[in-house]
């Protein structure tokens, strides 16, 4: 996620990439109904120049479209400036969100969807970016050989420095700041996420299992049917 200064709904601007005319518009209608401004794209180069274009604050994107597919947009645009991107997927597939996540999505939502949950998730990740920067501020947190550097958003283990993406790195900060604790999948969601109440365990387990596998298995304990804790010595 950028740290940038608070995005609120009057101002913010999302780039919706859809490559189906109805629901492109749909979505369209309503997030401008909530106060949005917002801007469209039919394809994956289209996405990518009205990115260029219009910087948006959020992009809302399909992952199947023409030209080329949603995860290299989000790709492309991760690259040229970090920015939350929400997948709309119409498979509910592991391998496949895990690679959504790979590139530097979010969160996802599988159509068919709810206008009200895609509202709800838009609001949430938007009020991520004041919580980016009020983690900015914070020193950095040594747990073992595991180095968290909040203000330049890097992290290390055993001196070798790992590439998060912004959500990998949000999920690790909210872990180590009760180190050893069993955070729920929900408090988790609550927590990272920004939406206290909603179901999304399977997007708490996806990203948790991308960040093992960046940061070492065994430093992420999980309690089943409660959720994880971070383990700063590692699991035996």
């Amino acid at each position: 996620m950028p740290v940038t200064g608070p995005v609120n709904a009057a101002s913010a601007r999302i780039l919706v990439v859809e490559d189906e005319p109805v629901i492109n518009q749909a979505v369209t209608d309503r997030l401008r109904g909530s106060g949005y401004e917002v801007v469209q794209a039919w394809d994956g180069p289209g996405a990518v120049a009205q990115f260029v274009e219009t910087a948006p604050d959020l992009v809302l994107l399909d992952v199947m479209l023409p030209g080329f597919d949603g995860h290299e947009v989000c790709r492309r645009i991760q690259a040229a400036r970090p920015v939350p991107v929400l997948m709309l997927t119409a498979r509910d597939d592991e391998a496949d969100i895990l690679v959504g996540l790979g590139v530097g999505a979010d969160d996802y939502l599988t159509k068919p969807f709810r206008m009200r949950e895609l509202v709800a998730r838009v609001g949430a990740l938007l009020r991520r970016v004041d919580r980016a920067a009020e983690l900015a501020a914070r020193s950095t947190t040594d747990l073992g050989d595991l180095r968290i550097d909040s203000a330049s958003r890097r992290v290390w283990v055993a001196d070798t420095e790992v590439h998060l993406t912004p959500t990998e790195f949000d999920l690790l900060v909210c872990l180590a700041s009760s180190p050893g604790v069993v955070l729920t999948r929900v408090n988790l969601y609550a927590e990272v996420w920004g939406w206290p109440g909603a179901s999304g365990t399977r997007t708490v387990d996806s990203h948790v299992k991308a960040l093992r596998a960046k940061i070492g298995a065994d430093r992420v304990r999980t309690v089943h049917g409660v959720g994880y804790a971070l383990e700063p010595g590692g699991v035996a």
